[in-house]
């Protein structure tokens, strides 16, 4: 039963005092985009919302008013919006050099560069990186090397996955709201990603036998020439609305792949760094140990940056015709990489991630009890996702439901995601230092106003 004696949430408070903002109006900024910026650009909510200042884990409107950034800037801002230690390397860097190119030496990007190779598992030979602007152009790039290094081309990739919006990345998504009718698939098969919540195969886990992950040698053999070059998935889907495999998922399909002579991707442009809490990448929490890994969003803190590390042998084959990013080893985000890497490291980051993670996941898990709205509490760490349906027998999405709850959430001071087919997902991923106090604040907001619905 909803509780009856739910007051008004209110924001732990802050010390830090918003500049008063003294820019163009909302209605002035509303007009310049509509007049100059593409259609295409969607925002959220009814009355669009103007940020103009942001610290660590808080944003403030043009009338100073502040919000819980529940969603991090869409999982990019890892260590907090404007970290002091961050802003000052940048603006260190900033006033000596802004733009150089890798035809020339810089030291950051070497030493960016050896920090991540330190990240890697022990032994995996995942040393070498190659810097982008996005994780679109990472994705593309371990594509690229894959099939360079197998000499073949056909890639397994998952439903419900998102891999970025170029021409080849939008082909291994496998949204139908993601993908425009006019670009075609090159050569990519979709395989059954382990949303158990929502299984296509009307089973159970664990007596299914996982057979979504077993289904992908059938996606060779049937579908394939029975050669792919590799494999990519994202360790817990984030747009698809943050589903959490099985443990053994990744095992099994990474079995499958290698058996068959293909690479194994492992996109971390959502969960890495430590998000999910108890390990730095959302690989390690499977047990498994990709051929290349992929990063973007919160390598950065909100710089355009990202990345691809692999193995030397794998590497080369870039080396077998002229491949440049004019700039993927640009100065200043290779500096507030480098800054972003040594605050999660110095700050406790992920271990932040994983105490808060844990309170704020019992603690929707707990809403769920009293709120049938919620058909499922999953992720892990601070990478958390809340499917919403109107009935838990049908599982009928509460897509309606969960603009409404966005609504009232940003009413409130709170800012989350949606996500997943039906929009019916809420993605909680804020920043990763996000206190219990914060938590406690978020999950309070969402009853007050689930309550209200």
């Amino acid at each position: 039963m909803p509780r009856l004696d739910i007051q008004m949430p209110v924001l732990p408070p802050t010390k830090h005092v918003p500049e008063p903002y003294d820019g163009p109006s909302k209605a002035e900024v509303l007009a310049l985009r509509q007049q100059f910026l593409t259609p295409g650009l969607i925002t959220y909510y009814r009355d669009p919302l103007l940020i103009v200042e942001g610290k660590m884990q808080y944003v403030w409107d043009e009338g100073g008013k502040r919000y819980l950034d529940a969603f991090a800037g869409i999982v990019t801002v890892s260590v907090g919006h404007c970290h002091p230690y961050v802003v000052e390397k940048v603006r260190e860097q900033v006033g000596k050099l802004q733009h150089t190119t890798t035809i020339y030496l810089h030291p950051t990007i070497g030493l960016f560069g050896k920090k991540l190779a330190e990240k890697m598992p022990a032994g995996s030979e995942l040393s070498l990186t190659y810097f982008t602007n996005s994780g679109s152009e990472a994705n593309e790039l371990a594509v690229l090397m894959s099939r360079e290094f197998t000499g073949r081309s056909e890639v397994i990739a998952l439903r419900n996955s998102y891999h970025g919006g170029t021409q080849g990345t939008m082909a291994l998504t496998a949204h139908s709201t993601w993908k425009f009718p006019s670009n075609p698939p090159s050569a990519v098969k979709n395989a059954m990603p382990g949303y158990c919540y929502r299984c296509p195969y009307g089973l159970t886990y664990p007596s299914c036998d996982v057979k979504c992950a077993r289904d992908v040698e059938q996606i060779i053999r049937y579908e394939t020439c029975g050669q792919p070059a590799c494999f990519i998935g994202e360790t817990i889907q984030g747009v698809g609305g943050t589903v959490t495999p099985p443990p053994e998922y990744f095992q099994i399909v990474y079995e499958i792949i290698r058996r068959y002579g293909g690479l194994c991707i492992a996109d971390e442009v959502q969960t890495g760094f430590g998000r999910t809490g108890a390990h730095y990448w959302g690989f390690e929490n499977w047990g498994v140990t990709p051929d290349i890994v992929t990063m973007a969003k919160g390598i950065g803190n909100g710089a355009p940056l990202g990345a691809c590390t692999t193995r030397l042998e794998i590497a080369k084959t870039t080396t077998n015709r002229v491949h440049f990013n004019t700039f993927g080893g640009n100065p200043i985000s290779m500096t507030q990489g480098l800054a972003t890497l040594e605050v999660i490291d110095h700050e406790k980051i992920q271990e932040n991630a994983r105490i808060v993670g844990e309170h704020l996941k019992k603690r929707l898990l707990d809403l769920q009890q009293r709120q049938p709205l919620i058909g499922e509490v999953r992720g892990l760490g601070l990478m958390l996702g809340v499917e919403l349906v109107r009935d838990r027998q049908s599982k009928e999405p509460a897509s309606a439901e969960t603009i409404e709850i966005l609504e009232g959430c940003k009413g409130r001071g709170l800012l989350v995601g949606k996500g997943g087919l039906y929009g019916n997902v809420l993605r909680i991923k804020p920043p990763m230092c996000l206190s219990k106090d914060d938590a406690d604040f978020l999950v309070d907001c969402l009853e007050e106003v689930m309550a209200a619905l």
